[in-house]
């Protein structure tokens, strides 16, 4: 007789995909001890299926594993995996609605959580957190944690104000207590076969996507970084930018009299509270760029600016009185610096060239 384990994770289709935990694994092999001592299974599928457990990468796949075990009395207050609180498709709200920054910090935290409890390799989560940055809707940010198993304390998903809610059912999962003796690991003879242990972490869950990071000074990568910008802001206005190889740093006037400067990384991470404006502040529409005219400039400008060696150490964009400017500064090793000034269509109105 068999019958289902009432320590099987995943026991439905939308659990059975979620990503297993270290602790669901020991669980699992828990489990499996005890079906061994008690003669369910014998010595070769035993070790099968112990190493299986090991690398499941599922909740799923551990359930096939278990499922048909009977319930045993040393395992009995293993508490079943593969029940957590359930969500809605972007919280209550259509998925096009636009998320806030909250909203991405908090999948971030979430993510940040499913890295420490075993659920995602290095690579998944560098991945999804980068994805979470530059995310434009709720429906988005859903998709990054819809197969992650959720803490008890995960902050709730936005839901709209003054609106009918649905009770859905907080049966997240729970905390599994693995204090519960799991018998003794039976020797026997069949040494290429590691005993049950700590299991391996790095799951590998999703295949890891490469993401185009391009050097932001060049064509590409200024291309890369105004639909980045005008994904996560709605426009292309800036008050200023600087565009380093690696990263940039903008500010931008939230209102007419407040602005915020941030730090873009693959996502743009906000880096002090709303500073005070000018309302005549002059702007500048990284749309009118001309970007293969000044990358071309920017190709040109060590040797305009009789920089020896030099390169390109970041390009400044931001409005004037005169109207929008670009500045390319080049440098070297020996702190040799020299500086071109263009209009945004790649005119130049300017040289400093060193030495001179």
């Amino acid at each position: 007789m068999s019958s289902k384990s009432s320590g099987s994770p995943g026991d439905s289709p939308a659990a059975g995909r979620m990503r297993a935990r270290d602790l669901d694994r020991v669980n699992a092999r828990a489990l499996l001890d005890a079906a061994f001592e008690e003669g369910e299974l014998a010595v070769e599928e035993y070790h099968q299926r112990s190493e299986q457990a090991q690398t499941a990468q599922t909740l799923g796949e551990l359930q096939r594993l278990i499922g048909d075990l009977q319930p045993s009395t040393k395992t009995a207050d293993l508490t079943p995996a593969g029940r957590r609180a359930r969500r809605p498709s972007a919280g209550g709200y259509p998925p096009r609605t636009r998320a806030r920054d909250s909203d991405r910090q908090a999948t971030c935290t979430l993510l940040d959580a499913a890295r420490a409890d075993g659920q995602l390799s290095a690579a998944d989560h560098r991945t999804l957190t980068e994805l979470a940055g530059e995310a434009r809707t709720l429906g988005e940010l859903a998709q990054l944690t819809d197969d992650l198993q959720r803490p008890a304390d995960a902050r709730p998903d936005p839901i709209p104000p003054k609106s009918r809610r649905e009770n859905w059912f907080a049966a997240g999962v729970a905390a599994l207590s693995i204090a519960v003796a799991v018998g003794t690991f039976v020797a026997v003879d069949r040494p290429a076969s590691p005993p049950a242990g700590p299991p391996a972490v790095d799951i590998g869950m999703i295949k890891p996507m490469v993401l185009p990071r391009p050097k932001l000074t060049a064509a590409e990568g200024i291309d890369y970084f105004r639909a980045a910008y005008r994904a996560k802001f709605g426009d292309t206005i800036v008050d200023e930018v600087d565009l380093f190889p690696d990263y940039a740093v903008v500010t931008r006037g939230t209102q007419a009299n407040r602005k915020v400067r941030y730090t873009y990384r693959g996502g743009f991470d906000q880096g002090d509270q709303p500073q005070t404006r000018s309302p005549q502040t002059p702007t500048a529409d990284l749309a009118a760029l001309n970007v293969p005219a000044i990358a071309a400039l920017a190709a040109q400008a060590p040797a305009l600016t009789k920089v020896d060696q030099g390169t390109v150490s970041y390009l400044d964009i931001e409005g004037s009185g005169s109207g929008p400017i670009v500045r390319i500064y080049v440098g070297n090793k020996a702190n040799e610096n020299g500086y071109l000034e263009a209009t945004l269509d790649g005119r130049i109105v300017r040289t400093l060239a060193f030495g001179g």
